[in-house]
């Protein structure tokens, strides 16, 4: 279950976010300054360079404790810059006052969420099976 939990999160971070970040709305922002941009494309590399590595640690080396580790960061890093997001005027929310939603909750908040909930969980499911005569 790990390492489908793995990927499932990967393919959150790794790919679906630069897809929906490689954009107007993101990197090819006319709003925003060079230097948020720059940051804006290193997270995107770094992130979808840790998914890489994930992805090779999962399905080739039959590792998952530093592949969920590396996981967890990512999707734990962004829910936490969420929660803080009042300490330094951040937002999820375009600069026209839209947002991406589904069920009435932010796309990124839902999608990061359910995956660090997945990988915590998974962390628990399998100590009960092998704890288990």
């Amino acid at each position: 279950m790990k390492k489908y939990v793995i990927t499932f999160s990967v393919l959150l971070f790794a790919v679906a976010v630069p897809f929906l970040e490689i954009n107007s709305t993101h990197v090819f922002n006319p709003d925003w300054t060079p230097h948020v941009r720059i940051h804006e494309v290193w997270q995107l590399l770094t992130n979808s360079g840790i998914g890489v590595l994930c992805l090779w640690l999962v399905w080739v080396k039959k590792e998952t404790k530093i592949s969920l580790i590396l996981s967890l960061l990512v999707t734990g890093g962004f829910l936490l810059a969420f929660l803080l997001k009042e300490l330094y005027g951040g937002s999820m929310k375009y600069l026209d006052g839209s947002e991406k939603t589904l069920l009435g909750v932010n796309i990124g908040v839902l999608g990061f969420g359910v995956a660090f909930v997945l990988l915590i969980s998974s962390i628990f499911i399998d100590r009960n099976k092998s704890s288990q005569p």
